[in-house]
């Protein structure tokens, strides 16, 4: 065999302090679903550490400024049993963020996370051929040896990969048929 094996495995990232994304992505939506959308913003403050973008700042300020909205809303409600205008107003402002926020939490969350645990493609490339035998000062030894085109430079470097892997498995067929 020629040794063009796949290599190392990549190595995976460790899980994060506190449990796994998938424990804790349930966690943070069963807590803002419980609180009815009065901890909206604490999933996405989780999210915020977790990716320190600034758009994830973004939402995650109109969230708070949503849910505050939402709740001095309710609090101002003159009515005694039922809500009036200002805390129905107040109840959809809490429950649309709520759905908003936990749908854009979940999406960037596993997006990111996702980001993380893919491997970083590395290019291969083949060993050089050897050097084509030099016939004998003056005499030809035959028609000139045929050299491997090599893809052009926009063709991904996964074709080389490709290419040494079936040469190598071509090789080892070989082998097997001849010692049967």
């Amino acid at each position: 065999m020629h040794g063009h094996g796949h290599g190392y495995a990549p190595q995976q990232p460790p899980p994060p302090a506190g449990g796994s994304p998938v424990t804790l992505r349930v966690l943070f939506v069963v807590l803002a679903v419980v609180t009815c959308g009065l901890l909206a913003w604490a999933p996405l403050l989780r999210l915020v550490i977790a990716t320190r973008k600034a758009y994830d700042w973004v939402v995650f300020a109109l969230v708070t400024a949503l849910d505050v909205t939402g709740l001095v809303l309710i609090g101002v409600d003159p009515g005694e049993e039922e809500f009036q205008g200002p805390g129905n107003t107040g109840m959809v402002i809490l429950l649309c963020t709520l759905m908003a926020a936990v749908a854009y939490y979940l999406f960037a969350d596993i997006r990111h996370f996702s980001r993380l645990r893919q491997p970083a493609f590395t290019a291969y490339a083949p060993p050089p051929a050897p050097p084509a035998a030099q016939p004998a000062y003056g005499c030809p030894s035959g028609p000139p040896p045929v050299q491997e085109t090599t893809p052009a430079p926009p063709a991904p470097a996964r074709i080389h990969q490709v290419r040494a892997e079936l040469d190598e498995l071509s090789d080892y067929l070989r082998k097997q048929q001849g010692g049967n």
